[in-house]
């Protein structure tokens, strides 16, 4: 699915409407710069190309996230305690700098803005996606968006 598909999706799922918001657009945007670029290697953007975690790409993306040192972070956001927050310029730091780019590129913003709506969108659509304190398994991103929104 293409990024800015799966930005509505995301986006309506985060209360963007049907036009999908900006944490929407750059979360649909960063998947589809993580499936096409295979840099990361298994554990990381390639990873998430792959399908991810149990077929799942949010899980991969997550994955990448633990295993730069934001596990406690990423972790907060599945389970049903307090959520913690990530800043721009750690996920700026864990995501390859031509990811960053190209999720900048596309959603019509620097760098740094896209890391920072990121940072601040992320952890709310984890949230979601997340509703029982436990990833989705073998259902592809868009199946779990859809299913959320129902």
């Amino acid at each position: 699915m293409a990024g800015n598909d799966l930005g509505g999706l995301l986006g309506g799922l985060l209360g963007g409407g049907q036009g999908g918001s900006s944490g929407g657009n750059v979360l649909g945007a960063l998947i589809g710069a993580l499936a096409g670029d295979g840099k990361a290697g298994p554990t990381g953007a390639a990873g998430v190309a792959a399908g991810g975690v149990d077929g799942n790409p949010l899980g991969a993306l997550l994955d990448v996230l633990a295993r730069s040192g934001l596990a406690d972070r990423a972790q907060s956001w599945i389970g049903t305690g307090q959520n913690q927050q990530v800043s721009g310029v750690q996920i700026a730091q864990v995501l390859p700098k031509e990811t960053l780019d190209k999720v900048a590129r596309d959603t019509g913003v620097t760098p740094r803005q896209a890391a920072d709506r990121i940072a601040e969108s992320l952890p709310q659509a984890v949230v979601r996606l997340t509703p029982s304190g436990q990833l989705p398994r073998g259902a592809s991103l868009e199946e779990i968006i859809r299913q959320q929104r129902i």
